[in-house]
């Protein structure tokens, strides 16, 4: 492999477990703005769901992704097969995603309003399970891959190029040309729009899982096998690994920052295109120009990694994130802000839009850098390799709290009549400030308290390198 023989990857580098490693994350990426940013509004406005039981329909599914996160990274670091620890789920993937992506927005059955809810649920968990099966013992391959304290940034960095690239631009097609042109409310984009992302999401699943097969199936098999029949022991060892009191800062961080997370997502669309009254092509046109964003992190993560470390840059990143994100909102609250969906308004927008992403992207890749970390001073306690464990666990935090991020954001939907709406002429100011007050404080506050949760984090270069020089002398000892 190019990075064991000391070679740092780079945006030019031809390793193929480089390049298939990352692009995994364009299945993820898809399914995760769908659900981010169009299947509550899908629910409310072409469904015809209150905003509180789609809200509800999708927090359940979450819940779901959290708990089976969790099961299936233990699984799977104990998974024993000729195709490795990993693989076996990532092709069990691409039978049920790429299928239930599709069937959610193009219902197979008649909905009537008893069945309404149902739908929204069933092919929700379908979703979720699917992206469980492949998202999870795919990133869980990094610490297998790539030992370097700096360069794993650079691994999954690329990973979030590729995740943002692939979620972001099949969107901006589709507020371009597909549920943009025809309408919000209006079911033909979305018919278009998930047949063109359970496509891309096929692609991802087969090119990644292949380009990394030969190198799962010739890592050593796991000495422990996964047990169901002793779900017990099983999961009093996950409790075990998950004691270690790096993991838990980074989980608490997870689990606080995933309520506002859920939050904010959800309501992406209601905003742009009620609050600031931006129109679909408007919306996309700030799509394209955060194509910039990940690149922007590409470059200065190794500039700014090793000067500052991860968890300060982490810090950094995300305050300048959350900082910047209420401030549009507040100038147009005062009069200060371009007439509503003018060019003006949107070019700001779109400035403010880029420099927070640029922000997340950054913190995000350093917060999956710093849990790889953790795999190796688990191990060494543990004498377990628990990867696809630590990784899961880190989402099961955050996406069983955003259930409840969802939840308030459809109860906001409600509370001020967002699901009634047809344009943004329809937003009164009233209702604007309405949304602001019980929108901003909680999103920004939750996510400032989340962030000194970080600061409890304690492996830095040296603990790191000191981690791999004991189990390299523990593998030698065990080897005489």
């Amino acid at each position: 492999m190019a990075t064991e023989a000391g070679r740092k990857p780079g945006l030019l580098e031809l390793n193929p477990l480089y390049w298939s490693y990352g692009i995994a994350a364009v299945a993820f990426g898809v399914k995760n703005h769908a659900f981010s940013y169009l299947l509550l509004i899908f629910s409310t406005n072409v469904l015809g769901l209150p905003g509180y039981l789609a809200s509800i329909a999708l927090a359940v599914a979450m819940l779901w992704d959290a708990v089976s996160d969790l099961l299936l990274g233990h699984w799977s670091d104990k998974t024993s097969s000729v195709l490795g620890r990993r693989h076996p789920f990532m092709y069990a993937a691409l039978i049920v995603l790429p299928i239930s992506f599709w069937a959610m927005f193009n219902p197979v059955i008649e909905l009537t309003d008893e069945w309404k809810f149902a739908y929204v649920l069933v092919f929700s968990l379908l979703i979720r399970t699917g992206t469980t099966l492949f998202e999870v013992p795919s990133v869980a391959q990094l610490p297998e891959l790539e030992k370097d304290y700096d360069r794993r940034n650079r691994w999954l960095v690329l990973r979030y190029v590729f995740g943002w690239y692939g979620g972001n631009g099949i969107h901006t097609i589709n507020l371009f040309f597909w549920v943009g042109a025809y309408g919000m409310s209006v079911q033909t984009g979305y018919s278009i729009y998930a047949a063109g992302g359970a496509t891309v999401i096929a692609l991802s699943i087969i090119i990644s899982a292949l380009g990394t097969q030969w190198h799962g199936a010739s890592q050593p098999r796991p000495t422990e096998t996964f047990q169901l029949r002793e779900i017990t022991r099983e999961i009093l060892q996950i409790f075990d690994s998950l004691r270690n009191r790096n993991f838990l800062s980074l989980f608490v961080y997870g689990v606080t920052s995933g309520v506002a997370g859920g939050l904010g997502a959800a309501l992406y669309l209601y905003n742009t295109t009620y609050f600031f009254g931006f129109s679909g092509t408007q919306i996309a046109i700030t799509g394209v120009a955060v194509f910039a964003a990940p690149l922007i992190a590409y470059a200065l993560m190794p500039i700014l990694g090793p000067v500052l470390g991860k968890k300060r840059l982490a810090i950094f990143a995300l305050c300048g994130n959350i900082g910047l994100y209420p401030i549009p909102y507040i100038l147009l609250l005062m009069g200060w802000w371009p007439a509503l969906g003018s060019n003006l308004s949107l070019a700001y927008y779109t400035l403010f839009i880029v420099a927070e992403v640029a922000c997340s992207a950054i913190a995000n890749v350093l917060l999956d850098s710093m849990m790889a970390d953790i795999v190796e001073e688990s191990e060494i306690d543990t004498s377990r390799r628990s990867e696809g464990l630590f990784y899961s666990a880190r989402g099961f935090g955050s996406k069983a709290i955003s259930a409840g991020g969802i939840v308030f954001a459809g109860t906001i939907v409600s509370l001020v009549g967002l699901g009634g709406l047809e344009s943004a002429a329809d937003m009164t100011m009233d209702a604007r400030v309405h949304l602001a007050v019980l929108f901003l404080p909680l999103y920004c506050g939750l996510n400032f308290v989340a962030i000194s949760f970080i600061s409890m984090y304690r492996i830095d270069r040296d603990e790191h390198a000191e981690n791999l020089r004991t189990l390299a002398r523990r593998h030698e000892t065990q080897t005489e």
